[in-house]
């Protein structure tokens, strides 16, 4: 796994073993940047469900401002700190090893740009939807990973839903806050 593209560009990034982990393909991640292109510079982004970072370090090599990024696992935790100093950016990332909702419930900090890749078919992507409201900025972007077929709402709390892309077995559905047109 590497950095697609920006300052940190081809440098690789350390995963975890197992198969509780599921890094999101080059192909995904380069379509995922591909729809926020124009939304990433300057912006502060939240990487929700990290796993080792590869979402935020890749929206902080093409701009953004900074990148928090939250996962329970303590390995996950790690290795994200892990990448994150190999390339570099230890001034603009902040990890915290916590559970998404723990996080949510006592964040006071608002974002552009939020990515969620849980675990899949748990429920806790409808759940973490349902609690960004107070994390919102008024026109943040959603981007979250699934497997195709998997039902989301279209609209919850502030999110409206934007557009669906499916990647073989996988979706991205991608949720903003304020105007949905174009």
């Amino acid at each position: 796994m590497r950095v697609i593209t920006g300052l940190a560009r081809g440098r690789k990034l350390r995963t975890l073993d197992g198969n509780d982990v599921r890094p999101t393909t080059d192909m995904v991640k380069e379509s995922m940047f591909s729809i926020i292109q124009f939304d990433i510079e300057g912006r502060s982004v939240l990487d929700l469900f990290s796993g080792c970072g590869q979402l935020g370090i890749e929206a902080v090599s093409r701009g953004a401002k900074e990148a928090v990024f939250v996962d329970k696992s303590k390995q996950s935790a790690a290795v994200t700190l892990e990448n994150i100093k190999s390339v570099g950016f230890e001034d603009k990332c902040k990890v915290y090893n916590k559970d998404y909702a723990a996080f949510l419930s006592g964040c006071s900090q608002k974002f552009d740009i939020i990515f969620l890749d849980p675990p899949y078919s748990t429920g806790i992507l409808g759940q973490a939807l349902s609690k960004l409201d107070s994390v919102l900025k008024d026109n943040s972007v959603v981007i979250c990973e699934h497997p195709f077929g998997e039902e989301l709402p279209d609209s919850v709390g502030n999110l409206n839903f934007y557009r669906n892309y499916k990647y073989g077995k996988l979706a991205v559905t991608v949720y903003k806050r304020g105007d949905v047109d174009g």
